[in-house]
């Protein structure tokens, strides 16, 4: 294997999940029936937030909770209730994606591997235990405990401080946003592969190493080079 190391982004890079599906879920015990134009305009607040995060304008809290501001003042709840009820109903309906528990299964005990991620601390942990992904990985980095995001090289020298500093040559970092995933693993020097499922054009200036649309081409890339 060429590398000592492969570090994955999570969500929609190992796992996926329905977001309008886990907040039709959580709204149900609200008595809401939760529709398209509710989601789209959800993700009005949301999408914008999430860019903030990536560039370190909000922390994490600040993202979960102003998400949900109006919808906790229409139904006169907090913010902090409704982000609980949707990382709840989140964490249940996570699947892997297809191909990821075979490109794992064939990475063991060939390369350390390990998970570099956004999104939040309890929602992750329950997502990898409940897809039965947890014991593929020797290291978990979560940007809410570390309280900084990528694409920010320092989540990734902290992430490489805990793998003990191998060289960055051996590392390679796999994900599906370019903006944080991609342009992190080149701002921190490390070769990268971008998971373009959706046929996406790379925004300006972001170069990933390669590129694949399914875990399964990546597993074929990876074990073709295997050495």
């Amino acid at each position: 294997m060429n590398w000592d190391w492969i570090l994955f982004d999570a969500d929609e890079t190992l796992f996926t999940f329905d977001s309008f599906a886990g907040l039709q879920r959580m709204f149900v015990n609200y008595d809401v029936n939760f529709t398209e134009d509710d989601f789209q305009e959800y993700q009005l607040v949301n999408k914008p937030l999430w860019v903030d995060y990536q560039n370190g304008v909000i922390t994490a809290m600040q993202l979960q909770l102003q998400r949900f501001e109006g919808w906790a003042q229409r139904l006169d709840v907090s913010s902090s209730e409704l982000n609980d009820a949707f990382l709840s109903a989140m964490a249940e309906i996570c699947a892997p994606l297809p191909g990821a528990v075979s490109l794992l299964d064939a990475l063991q005990g060939k390369v350390k591997t390990g998970i570099i991620t956004n999104g939040f601390t309890a929602l992750q942990q329950t997502r990898l235990e409940r897809t039965g992904l947890s014991g593929h990985f020797d290291l978990l980095v979560i940007s809410e405990q570390v309280g900084i995001a990528k694409p920010d090289p320092r989540i990734f020298e902290y992430t490489f401080a805990r793998m003990g500093n191998p060289p960055l040559s051996r590392i390679l970092m796999v994900g599906d946003t370019p903006e944080s995933d991609i342009l992190g693993g080149m701002n921190a020097g490390i070769a990268t592969c971008w998971l373009n499922m959706h046929g996406r054009s790379l925004p300006e200036g972001i170069h990933p190493t390669w590129q694949v649309s399914t875990l399964s081409e990546l597993e074929q890339l990876l074990c073709k080079t295997d050495s």
